[in-house]
């Protein structure tokens, strides 16, 4: 069983950086892709970032340029430095693992944290 802390949310304004932590703990086989999702009110859940064990990135693309996912095997965490944000990338970030390969589909992931709030005012 895997287990995912996220932290690092908060509220900042447009044009301000952010960096986003999720920490795993359990069998590291749970954590050979990671990625974030982001769910904001009303809307469904969508994916912003993936990575694979050996560092690999996968971007939506209204977050490719101003994000960059990151991870340090070592200690089994994942980051998110989300620079140049904008009021549109408001929302709860959701850290995912469980899957061997980055999907952009929530339902791949086995795994989910308690999500972060991310606010970004105009």
């Amino acid at each position: 069983q895997v287990q995912l802390v996220e932290s690092g949310g908060g509220l900042v304004q447009a044009g301000d950086a952010l960096k986003l932590s999720c920490a795993a703990s359990g069998p590291t086989s749970g954590t050979v892709a990671m990625s974030w999702f982001r769910q904001a009110p009303g809307k469904e859940r969508e994916f912003v970032a993936g990575i694979s064990w050996t560092g690999g990135g996968l971007y939506a693309n209204s977050v490719k340029g101003r994000f960059t996912i990151s991870r340090d095997n070592a200690k089994n965490t994942v980051y998110l430095q989300m620079n140049s944000l904008k009021p549109e990338d408001t929302a709860v970030y959701y850290c995912a693992a469980g899957s061997r390969v980055v999907f952009t589909i929530p339902g791949a992931y086995a795994y989910w944290g308690q999500g972060t709030q991310v606010t970004v005012s105009s």
